[in-house]
């Protein structure tokens, strides 16, 4: 019998499960891929911020940032980090405005980030567009890291700290009588505790305990270009809304690469993994037209992923149905950022030692709230 079993080994459920091994918990980790990270951590483009509107989000944030940063010194591993911090620019009155009002609340909840005019964004992204630049938000914590070599790093130490890993094994089934039965395809577990962290599905092991949870993927697609050296820093988010794009950022990897992705709008509800005719014309419009430098580099090649999404565009946590089932789902497409975080707040509420600042997250992020509003910077 296990104290704790977990559903997922990907952004959310291997940190979760590092987490737990270290305070010595025996746990369980159960996944239907081959190896750890084989869902949508694989085609997650792998930047990391704190910059978020929601306070919640940034304390979870900060401390996956304190992760990520520290990982290659205190464990040995090379996870690709690089700081280079994120810019989110603004080309009209209306996102300039926006931007400025939520920084108060973000310093305020720990976040270094400033206000930054046109003339110093164009030295943090040499070559951006000028025309009709306003300026933008600078916050120079924030990076990016391999997902990949990231999950791995933090399965071999949960490995370590003595965590279990069944790869390739379906759940079909949970019971409560006492502890947790889970039924999957290749056997039968026990287990005090189970944390649902499903990713894309998440619904269907929630219903398994009669919990609807309301996370519907939808569908995002991604890129990669040849390697070239470093010509910018952060990672640059552009919010304006065009036809057919919510939004757009990219940024160079530690290797020279530029990775880039879109938001469709509107969504594209679904858990398909091809690629479409559609994505790279439009967004190569949109990145070239914000930043000519990149007209000429070449694209390697696209992928498409799927982000787990709530009606708000917040995350999920906490305990939902039967005592002891923990959910934590619906990170909508910024599980690979947040999963440290997460893993660190899960661990302690299932342990019982939850803090203020948990109490803080796990309120705002209880399945019981009022789905309402989205984060500014979703």
């Amino acid at each position: 019998m296990y104290e704790i079993i977990i559903i997922g080994a990907g952004s959310v459920g291997t940190p979760t499960a590092m987490s737990l091994a270290e305070r010595g918990i025996r746990t369980l980790v159960i996944d239907s891929g081959s190896s750890a990270g084989q869902g949508n951590n694989k085609c997650a483009i792998g930047g990391i911020r704190a910059t978020h509107s929601d306070q919640a989000k940034v304390a979870l944030s900060l401390h996956s940032l304190k992760t990520f940063s520290t990982w290659e010194e205190a464990h040995g591993d090379d996870i690709g980090w690089h700081m280079g911090g994120y810019t989110f620019v603004a080309y009209t009155e209306a996102i300039s405005e926006s931007l400025q009002e939520i920084i108060p609340g973000q310093q305020k909840a720990g976040l270094n980030i400033g206000w930054h005019d046109s003339d110093e964004i164009k030295k943090l992204v040499p070559g951006i567009n000028p025309n009709g630049l306003l300026g933008g938000t600078f916050s120079p914590e924030d990076g990016s890291a391999s997902p990949m070599e990231s999950c791995y790093a933090f399965y071999r130490h949960a490995v370590k700290q003595g965590a279990e890993f069944h790869f390739g094994e379906t759940v079909t089934s949970i019971k409560k009588k006492g502890t947790f039965t889970i039924t999957t395809d290749k056997g039968e577990y026990e287990a005090a505790q189970v944390i649902n962290c499903a990713g894309s599905f998440a619904r269907e092991i929630g219903a398994m305990v009669g919990v609807d949870l309301p996370v519907y993927p939808d569908m995002h697609e991604a890129g990669i270009t040849e390697p070239v050296k470093r010509f910018f820093n952060p990672m640059v988010v552009d919010i304006s809304r065009t036809a057919g794009s919510a939004n757009y950022y990219f940024y160079q990897y530690s290797t020279g690469q530029v990775v880039f992705c879109i938001t469709p709008d509107p969504p594209e509800l679904g858990k398909g993994t091809e690629e479409t005719s559609v994505f790279l014309p439009q967004v190569a419009r949109r990145m070239v037209k914000l930043y000519p430098r990149l007209a000429n580099i070449k694209v390697r090649r696209i992928w498409r992923g799927c982000y787990p999404q709530t009606p708000d565009g917040t995350p999920i946590l906490g305990q939902a149905g039967p005592e002891g089932f923990f959910v934590a789902a619906g990170m909508c497409g910024q599980g690979f950022m947040l999963g440290p975080g997460v893993g660190e707040v899960m661990a302690r509420l299932a342990t019982d030692q939850s803090t203020e600042q948990d109490r803080m997250v796990l309120n705002a992020m209880r399945l019981d709230r009022e789905f309402i509003g989205t984060e500014v910077l979703k």
